[in-house]
């Protein structure tokens, strides 16, 4: 499988953002069957995983996403989302997603004003 992340921008502190992550290679059943995590790194700093969302449809997010990330998937477009409202400067990052061994090349979100 191939991954692709889209969506990053600069935007200014409260804002939102949509990233999306499609996935190439799998069939949809066979996406459908994919735990999908989100990651995000800043230079100097540990890589954060940011949200998983399991083939259950189980979500768990990091502390400081919880209730502004919202991770979700659309299997006939073989891609996940990461919807983030209230967005601070602090997660200025560069965003992946990942399946297994498998990651995209990131897409940078900057919040600032």
């Amino acid at each position: 499988a191939q991954l692709k992340e889209s969506g990053g921008d600069l935007v200014q502190p409260g804002g939102s953002l949509r990233l999306s992550c499609a996935v190439s290679g799998p069939s949809e059943t066979e996406f459908s069957s994919y735990t999908i995590a989100w990651y995000r790194e800043t230079p100097g700093k540990q890589r954060e995983l940011v949200a998983t969302l399991y083939n259950t449809g189980e979500t768990i997010y990091m502390p400081s996403a919880k209730g502004r990330f919202t991770v979700s998937r659309d299997n006939g477009k073989n891609t996940v989302y990461l919807q983030m409202n209230s967005l601070k400067p602090e997660d200025t990052a560069v965003y992946y997603c990942g399946h297994g061994v498998n990651w995209g090349p990131g897409t940078q979100v900057t919040v600032s004003s």
